[in-house]
């Protein structure tokens, strides 16, 4: 695409040094992927500034440069006469409005949906795109477990565990749309809000799950935290509304201008949607469920009452798209639930029954304890863990959720990142009531503390594996180093099937 940079100021250009038209074939903040064409944004991170890679992306190619260093893209575009350099105010908002005219406004031919909140991002993510698809509307989601059309998941790298950088967004946009889909849904970080990945984006439905304290070592308080969630609501038009968090239900109801869905788990609540007499059996839950005012009797996939509530999120969306709660009643019973989010596996675990469910906030290692309880079980076997890339301050607060609620407890870490896995342990140790409790196991890798668990575990007991594993890898040192839960299942119960045999061999 060529571009007239002087005439195209929706970018928001200060000064343009070099030519002032230029060719670009892509957009990207990585200097290592820059090809012939690329136009580089130089966006400051917290480790490194992305215009000390300036003429190392011109030298991939890259035609185009954009920072907010006006003396270094002044200054090497003496050396460069053919590229142009951008000087702008603000690189995020500069890059997220080229990638909307790059990719012609994709997102306006898609049914755009951002969630947003503190649990629940992933499942709502899930259940909207399944919800949506079984409807007939070919759907995609953008999200922690990656990338996925209608038709299966995407071989696209994310640049982020959970909202992508505004460039990828955008292309992402344009491969589901080739790929035939007609909407995507979209977690939306507070991050990546205050960070301008979603800038310039009309959601045509903004989702809110829920808030509580997260992000504070990037926010600082939890009043910023809560400032970037409600921003969202500033570029919907429709927001979803949980009307039984106190959090920001009121906030949300109260400023947004747009028109407003409500879905609720409480019977005496006057929500649009809502769900009651919920009764979990081994195929799921039976629930009531309350659309506009018809009352429809529905069994559905979905386990645990927050997920229930996740689920009549997404029933807001089909309604805002237009579909009659008849239809939507009908297309409940076969939702597909994400990677990860209480996945439950029986098959060849010699008799235990493993939870996998990505709890990574006290509040929701509180709600998935609540709804394992409910199930049968002789002993249950729980393993947290702290995240070295996330808020010192919350790792005693998962040790102090899940305190007296299992008979074993394994305390692992996910993602150290820079840090000492001790550092990490030693940390959610503090949250205990006796830290000393022969019940409780330190492991220092996600791995480790997964085999331990399993290895406590017998016939008859729930094993259940939280916190963050993300995008099938562990952040140690800046490194994605490739990591499976479920290969570490599998090959766990495969020896323990070859010991067994090997046993019963001998004693033959």
């Amino acid at each position: 695409m060529n571009i007239d940079f002087k005439n195209d100021n929706e970018i928001g250009v200060l000064k343009i040094y070099g030519t002032e038209e230029n060719r670009i074939s892509s957009i990207t903040y990585d200097s290592r992927k820059v090809i012939d064409g690329s136009a580089f944004a130089c966006i400051a991170g917290e480790n490194e500034d992305g215009h000390l890679y300036i003429k190392n992306a011109i030298e991939q190619g890259a035609t185009v440069l954009l920072g907010n260093n006006e003396e270094v893209l002044k200054r090497t575009s003496e050396n460069y006469p053919d590229c142009t350099f951008l000087y702008v105010s603000h690189v995020r908002i500069a890059v997220a409005n080229l990638s909307l005219l790059f990719h012609d406004f994709r997102y306006k031919d898609l049914y755009t949906i951002g969630i947003t909140g503190t649990n629940g991002k992933t499942t709502v993510a899930a259940y909207v795109k399944s919800l949506l698809n079984n409807l007939g509307l070919p759907a995609g989601s953008i999200g922690t477990t990656g990338v996925w059309s209608s038709k299966g998941k995407l071989d696209f790298q994310p640049s982020t565990p959970t909202t992508p950088e505004s460039s990828d967004i955008h292309e992402i946009f344009d491969q589901l749309y080739a790929a035939g889909d007609k909407a995507v849904a979209m977690e939306v970080s507070s991050i990546a809000i205050e960070q301008k990945r979603v800038e310039g984006i009309l959601f045509d439905v903004g989702v809110h799950t829920n808030l509580s304290p997260e992000h504070i070592e990037y926010h600082k308080n939890f009043a910023n935290y809560k400032k970037a969630k409600l921003k969202l609501f500033e570029q919907v038009k429709t927001a979803v509304v949980n009307a039984d968090d106190p959090a920001m239900a009121a906030d949300i109801l109260e400023t947004c201008e747009g028109d407003i869905l409500t879905y609720s788990l409480l019977s005496e609540s006057q929500a649009d949607v809502k769900a009651t007499n919920i009764m979990v059996n081994d195929n799921g839950s039976l629930i009531d469920l309350e659309v506009m005012g018809e009352t429809h009797r529905v069994q559905t996939p979905v386990f645990g009452a927050y997920n229930v509530a996740n689920l009549l999120a997404a029933v807001c969306v089909a309604i805002d798209a237009g579909y009659t709660a008849g239809k939507i009643v009908q297309a409940l019973s076969h939702i597909e639930n994400p990677e990860g989010r209480f996945e439950l596996i029986q098959e060849g675990t010699a008799g235990r029954k493993i939870i996998l469910d990505y709890a990574h906030t006290p509040v929701a290692l509180r709600s998935l304890l609540s709804e394992v309880h409910k199930l049968s079980y002789k002993r249950l076997i729980v393993m947290i863990a702290g995240i070295g890339i996330r808020d010192f301050n919350k790792m005693p607060k998962m040790a102090n959720a899940v305190d007296g609620k299992a008979d074993s407890v394994v305390v692992t870490v996910d993602h150290p990142g820079y840090n000492d896995p001790r550092d990490i342990v030693d940390k959610v140790y503090g949250g205990f009531s006796n830290r000393f409790d022969e019940n409780i196991h330190p492991t220092l890798t996600r791995e480790d503390g997964v085999k331990k668990a399993l290895s406590l575990g017998d016939e008859g007991d729930i094993i259940v594996l939280t916190s963050g594993c993300i995008n099938g890898a562990q952040i140690v040192k800046g490194e994605k180093i490739p990591h499976s839960d479920e290969v570490i299942i599998h090959e766990y119960f495969n020896d323990l099937q070859s010991v067994t045999g090997h046993a019963l061999q001998e004693d033959l």
